[in-house]
């Protein structure tokens, strides 16, 4: 409201506007000290500068809804979209497993855009990582920092968050705690990334809350890319099937993949998943990496098999992110191709865990 001065007792009065003041959606960030801003952002975006404000002239000119009339201080309350922008920063990159401070160190050296932490190999029942080693292996990087929870076990969850994380993997090559249920990541102020090996698993993962999807192949560690390749030749299958449905048989199509109307109609407009796609299992050549690309991923994760053999794993991490960047340069796939293969000697798939070609109903 504004103040006017009346002319005979000259005592100011106050007359309201007419109309309601209208903030724009970010106008609580600048009312705020900006110590408290830069917590607001995750720790590892804090030396952009002036990033908050490249967010203000996306949201003013409508390129992303990033905040709602809550307040951007509680994580719980964060919406869908903060989740799904970080998890956009992460495309065409490689998101490396790592399970010490040396090989966390190495694959920040060449460029991975994210550390999957985990622990070493043991014996019985996979869980989360120690919480212990999150925060070591934060203290010494610089890039975003993952971890694994086990499906279902939203506690495991609650740890990851509080300790500091960037991201949370609801992971099935853990142990399995919930058969039945997945984790409600609505909850959770932090992104979640989900495995699928359909187009309806991916769905209703983002329907839960996911704000990555990952088609996951092998899970033995063995360096066989054959069922990645399955499984994500599956969802884009599905998708451009998708595609080419006249409208009237989206409902049925919905129906029959158990997904959510909604998310395949946006699939069917978008030409693709709703959010970032990456594709992990296998993946320990710079031409394993870049087939994904091919296929239409988004990235890859790379597995912590590529430390446990040869004598430079920094040369094949760098390779492979590479491979990622440039998967459709032939110079650049045949420079970072040279000389891998006694580096990979070791993740060779024996004759016996290989299925005969045509056996397996194709």
């Amino acid at each position: 409201m504004f103040i006017e001065t009346s002319r005979t007792n000259k005592t100011p009065t106050a007359t309201p506007l007419l109309f309601p003041l209208r903030l724009p959606p970010l106008q609580a960030i600048y009312q705020t000290p900006k110590l408290k801003v830069r917590n607001t952002l995750p720790r590892w975006l804090l030396p952009l500068k002036h990033f908050h404000k490249h967010l203000a002239a996306m949201a003013e000119d409508g390129a992303v809804t990033l905040y709602k009339a809550t307040s951007i201080t509680d994580a719980k309350k964060n919406s869908f979209s903060i989740k799904a922008g970080l998890a956009q920063m992460l495309r065409g990159g490689a998101i490396v497993e790592v399970s010490t401070l040396s090989q966390a160190k190495i694959a920040e050296e060449a460029g991975a855009c994210c550390l999957v932490i985990t622990e070493p190999n043991r014996q019985g029942i996979s869980r989360m990582p120690d919480p212990s080693i999150i925060k070591q292996i934060k203290r010494c990087v610089l890039i975003p920092v993952m971890a694994r929870s086990r499906v279902g076990h939203f506690v495991e969850a609650q740890i990851l968050e509080r300790v500091g994380v960037d991201y949370i993997d609801e992971s099935e090559v853990l142990a399995i705690a919930d058969e039945d249920n997945f984790i409600n990541k609505h909850n959770f102020g932090c992104p979640f990334v989900c495995g699928c090996k359909n187009l309806g698993d991916a769905l209703r993962r983002v329907r839960e809350g996911a704000a990555m999807i990952r088609t996951q192949g092998d899970l033995l560690g063995t360096g066989n890319i054959a069922e990645t390749v399955k499984n994500v030749r599956s969802v884009m299958g599905e998708i451009r099937i998708l595609n080419n449905m006249d409208e009237d048989e989206v409902f049925a199509f919905s129906k029959e993949i158990a997904a959510p109307y909604d998310l395949v109609a946006q699939t069917k407009q978008m030409g693709r998943l709703p959010v970032v796609h990456f594709a992990a299992g296998g993946i320990v050549t710079p031409a394993d990496a870049a087939l994904m690309m091919q296929l239409g991923c988004d990235g890859v994760f790379v597995g912590s098999e590529v430390f446990d053999n040869g004598s430079d794993p920094y040369k094949r991490v760098r390779g492979i992110v590479e491979a990622v960047r440039h998967y459709n340069d032939p110079h650049v796939l045949v420079e970072n191709s040279c000389g891998l293969e006694e580096e990979m000697a070791g993740l060779n798939v024996s004759e016996e865990t290989m299925e005969p070609f045509g056996e397996g109903g194709a």
